[in-house]
């Protein structure tokens, strides 16, 4: 599977949860600190739909989610 791309930020409690559940279940995923890199933060919201929630996260396909459940995660990376 190719890499799946996250964009988030260290203080996001959402962030911290889906990095967790990505690496549980052996995802491998690139991490976009949205805090500090303003091209990145531009890239999230433009993802989003501009809505400015994060995380947001890019999977092989393009397909994007926006602050994804566990379940959801689940579902998307299982049903490629």
């Amino acid at each position: 599977m190719d890499n799946v791309i996250l964009y988030g930020a260290d203080w996001c409690g959402d962030c911290r949860r889906a990095k967790a559940w990505l690496r549980r279940a052996g995802v491998a995923f690139t991490e976009v600190d949205v805090e500090h890199d303003e091209q990145a933060r531009t890239a999230a919201i433009d993802l989003a739909g501009g809505r400015r929630n994060i995380p947001v996260v890019v999977l092989p396909d393009g397909a994007v989610l926006v602050e994804p459940t566990n379940t959801e995660l689940a579902t998307a990376l299982t049903n490629g």
